[in-house]
């Protein structure tokens, strides 16, 4: 299903002319190697350009569409017309010089078998330069000097002859064509991919730009064991795809990877999504949706007006191009591991379905905020930074739970309970519930119902008329608090800091003696602060039982906490009034 959805994807870029043709790729260049008709180093000059990177402009190598690289794991294979110092040159800064000059010699080799027949002043001057250069004079070559620390250190390199790059010489394109179509000696078989019968490929091209993957590239599809493999096949014949479904699904994977625009980080996951008909808009309008990624060339009331028309199923005109919401869409999240990659999700489903999944997961994280918050929903990035601790090294969510809260949003489905567990903890450990943890809670039961969690509690601001007892022992603690603030301005600690997870647990043993530290704290206010609280005390009291419950099971703790939140929100609501006023 994957392979098939980029296979199509490939054909569709192909056809809008913004895909390489089988057999050459995206590959970024650092430098150019500037040669002249007998072979001569003449000059080496930096390819690098001004490119946004997010919000940022960084200088990065450019981007060239060249043959397709081979896949490498320790053995030694050469790229025909670019590659790095070590196959180019002969030369690296990675202490094995001899193994330098094997990777030398093969790309020797690669050259002359390709361009031997091929009569143009480019071939020539490329075999002039195999056959001339000495690997042990580039260390002091006047050419190099100016960046050789930077070269050495691994950057691809590329040939230049005559002020144009070699690869955009026709003959030897057409080599290369003719190379690469020949290329491959694996067995017939069925393709899983197209259906078709024919050759198939025994190791795929390698997918690059996924993030704590190997920088040289992982393995979408592979097979590394006994153990993975069937009726005496090895590799990936196990899972047999042709030349063209192989080239094409990891082409167009790794043109999703390296568009740093639309490639979204959660977690260790690393997002990319793509509408079937291809173009940005859709890209665009989902990573500001679902990613929190801004988009400055729409303004937030062409994107509000647009969400609104599109998650009622009409079409949308957005920066000159039409936004379908029965158009197909897919979302692929994927993770490190190793020298291979794992799938975190798969998604495929109508673009207006996504959008209306999403929409109904910001609806229920609606609740109330400080005035000093200005965001209107809550990114995904920090629904999960909320279950980690600010204040460790390792700000990652717990692995898996990037992955299933994705899935979850997404599919409009129940949200996994390490989501819950980790807010819980976070909670537990610093005795604060934060906007953030506050619309997790409420989203939670919402998606997930329990009996010991009602509705009525599950509001976006404070409910005076919910009969909730563990919500209202949530806002009578917040109550008591102020009451303690109140009576010691400028308090370090309050009862929260040493009482919140055993009065949210265990309240027949911490109320009776926080309500009567309230007494003492309530004499020490004026007649009229003294009686504000007393009504609100005689208020939230009206609506407990007589004996306080023994112990709170853990989504009664959630509804003690939302009415802790929705009590000490109101009391910070009333307060910014009173000084506006």
């Amino acid at each position: 299903m994957i392979l098939q959805a980029l296979t199509r994807y490939y054909q569709t870029l192909a056809d809008r002319g913004e895909i390489s043709p089988p057999g050459w790729n995206e590959v970024r260049i650092a430098y150019a190697l500037c040669i002249r008709e007998d072979g001569t180093l003449e000059q080496v000059i930096s390819t690098q350009t001004e490119q946004k990177k997010g919000s940022k402009t960084v200088i990065a190598p450019q981007a060239m569409e060249l043959p397709a690289p081979v896949k490498r794991s320790s053995g030694i294979a050469a790229n025909f017309l670019w590659d790095s110092s070590t196959y180019l040159l002969g030369v690296d800064n990675k202490g094995r010089p001899q193994r330098a000059l094997d990777c030398f010699k093969a790309a020797k080799e690669l050259h002359e078998n390709l361009l031997s027949q091929v009569s143009t002043p480019a071939a020539r001057a490329i075999l002039a330069f195999f056959q001339t250069w000495q690997p042990e004079q580039a260390i002091t070559h006047p050419a190099l000097a100016h960046c050789l620390d930077e070269i050495l250190s691994g950057v691809n390199l590329v040939f230049r002859f005559n002020g144009t790059y070699i690869q955009q010489d026709s003959m030897i394109r057409k080599a290369w064509n003719e190379h690469y179509q020949a290329a491959g000696d694996g067995p017939s078989m069925v393709c899983l991919v197209t259906g078709k019968y024919g050759p198939v490929e025994s190791i795929h091209p390698a997918i690059k730009n996924v993030q704590g993957a190997q920088s040289s590239g992982a393995a979408l599809v592979s097979f590394n064991a006994p153990a993975f493999c069937s009726y005496g096949k090895e590799q990936n014949y196990n899972a047999p795809t042709s030349k063209y479904a192989a080239f094409a699904y990891t082409a167009s994977l790794n043109h999703l990877l390296a568009d740093w625009e639309h490639v979204h980080h959660v977690g260790d996951t690393t997002v990319v999504c793509w509408a079937k008909c291809g173009g940005n808009v859709y890209q665009d309008f989902m990573g500001w949706f679902s990613f929190g990624q801004s988009e400055p060339s729409y303004t937030l009331e062409e994107l509000q007006s647009a969400l609104k028309n599109l998650c009622a199923g009409n079409t949308v005109e957005l920066n000159e191009e039409l936004l379908d919401p029965d158009m197909e869409f897919y979302i692929l999240g994927l993770s490190p591991n190793a020298a291979r990659l794992s799938v975190r999700f798969f998604l495929k489903n109508s673009f207006g379905a996504f959008l209306r999944n999403v929409q109904a997961h910001q609806q229920r994280l609606e609740i109330v905020r400080p005035s000093y918050d200005k965001s209107d929903t809550i990114s995904l990035w920090k629904l999960l930074s909320e279950t980690v601790n600010q204040n460790s090294r390792d700000k990652s969510p717990a692995p898996n739970l990037s992955g299933d809260v994705m899935r979850a949003i997404l599919t409009n489905t129940c949200y996994p309970v390490s989501l819950l567990n980790g807010v819980t903890l976070r909670i537990r450990a610093e005795h604060a519930i934060t906007p953030g943890r506050a619309a997790i809670l409420k989203a939670y039961y919402l998606k997930n119902p329990n009996p010991d969690i009602p509705k009525e509690v599950l509001t976006v601001s404070l409910n005076p008329d919910s009969c909730n007892i563990p919500y209202n022992l949530g806002r009578l603690f917040s109550v008591l608090e102020a009451i303690q603030s109140a009576a010691n301005p400028g308090v370090n600690t309050t009862i929260k800091d040493k009482y919140f997870n055993s009065a949210s647990a265990t309240p027949a043993m911490v109320f009776p003696v926080l309500t009567n530290l309230a007494q003492k704290h309530l004499k020490q206010l004026d007649p009229g602060l003294r009686t504000y609280y007393n009504k609100q005390l005689t208020a939230i009291f009206s609506k407990l039982g007589e004996n306080y419950p023994s112990h709170l099971n853990l989504p009664q703790q959630g509804s003690f906490q939302l009415g802790y939140y929705h009590q000490t929100q109101a009391r910070f609501e009333k307060k910014e009034e009173k000084e506006n006023v």
